[in-house]
């Protein structure tokens, strides 16, 4: 899948300031598999930027590199918190930061590869990500008022706040408009604020697969059916066994979800299956709003057929 092209964009990039490859695309595409041969071939590590690959014990259902593929090159981010454990968004983007700078200096390539849109962005245009922990207490409050009165006082309250942040905000989006609320609130200055974008010193080349939305979805379902004969049913279970409740967000990935619904008798093992194939063909179109076809900024290019 490596090409002459990609090859080229590689070669042209200066020893200095620092270089960063990403690698960007909808989930079956082929980005593993590309890194993986791009990174042997120039000497570089791998950086996950990949949501649900952070966690321990979520191996099949998120399409983790095998042990023998993370083997033959070194990957940075994944297998990094229990899934009752968080990674919040500041902190992968100070971690990948630090990263990108050791590998640098080990005098290798590092490559930002995943298909989480806001965390590959928030490395690539360096997002202002506020450092405001959660207060449980407070989200409690506010979450009870919007079933008092209505999600829309909540906005409106976030319009008097910051009229920024609440115009990019969905009133009926309650997590990101409570989160607003409350980053003001702790710090008294408005999220919009927090915000503010300062773009990263590197040198960044972005490598984006794509295929036709029909193939794409074909290879999706062929994964999954993948992912089943390779245990997922069992992965699931022994998450349960191990005591990780339904209600983690680990829990409610891709797979983890609708495996977790049959098991807890709401569908029948084939609706399930079924189920995790549609909604990950609607995964794709929603990744496709972060990776845009038309963004000048990534160099796009046909991704391997099945």
């Amino acid at each position: 899948m490596t090409t002459p092209l990609i090859n080229s964009l590689i070669r042209s990039l200066a020893p200095t300031p620092t270089r960063l490859v990403v690698i960007v695309g909808p989930t079956a595409v082929g980005k593993t598999a590309l890194s993986l041969l791009l990174a042997q071939e120039f000497g570089g590590e791998i950086i996950s930027a990949d949501s649900r690959q952070i966690y321990r014990g979520l191996d099949i259902g998120t399409a983790k590199a095998t042990p023998q593929e993370r083997a033959l090159v070194p990957h940075h981010l994944v297998d990094v918190v229990n899934p009752d454990e968080v990674l919040s968004l500041a902190e992968f983007q100070e971690q990948a930061y630090q990263l990108i700078a050791e590998i640098e200096q080990r005098g290798h390539l590092p490559m930002l590869v995943g298909g989480t849109g806001q965390w590959v962005q928030a490395v690539v245009e360096g997002w202002g990500i506020p450092r405001v922990p959660p207060d449980e207490i407070l989200r409690a409050e506010l979450y009870k008022r919007a079933e008092t009165l209505g999600h829309e006082v909540l906005h409106a309250e976030l319009v008097t706040i910051d009229a920024t942040a609440a115009q990019k905000i969905d009133p009926r989006n309650i997590r990101r408009v409570i989160r607003a609320l409350e980053v003001y609130y702790k710090t008294g200055v408005p999220i919009s604020e927090h915000q503010r974008k300062k773009k990263p010193p590197y040198q960044i080349l972005q490598i984006g697969l794509t295929m036709p939305r029909e193939l794409l979805y074909q290879r999706i379902d062929q994964r999954v059916d993948h992912m089943m004969a390779q245990g997922l049913l069992a992965e699931v279970e022994g998450l349960v066994a191990a005591g990780y409740g339904w209600n983690l967000p680990a829990m409610s990935g891709l797979g983890y979800q609708q495996i977790g619904q049959y098991l807890q008798g709401q569908l029948s093992l084939a609706e399930a299956v079924t189920l995790i194939k549609t909604e990950t063909h609607r995964f794709v179109r929603q990744q496709y709003t972060w990776f845009r076809l038309d963004d000048n900024q990534i160099h796009w290019v046909e991704g391997a057929n099945p």
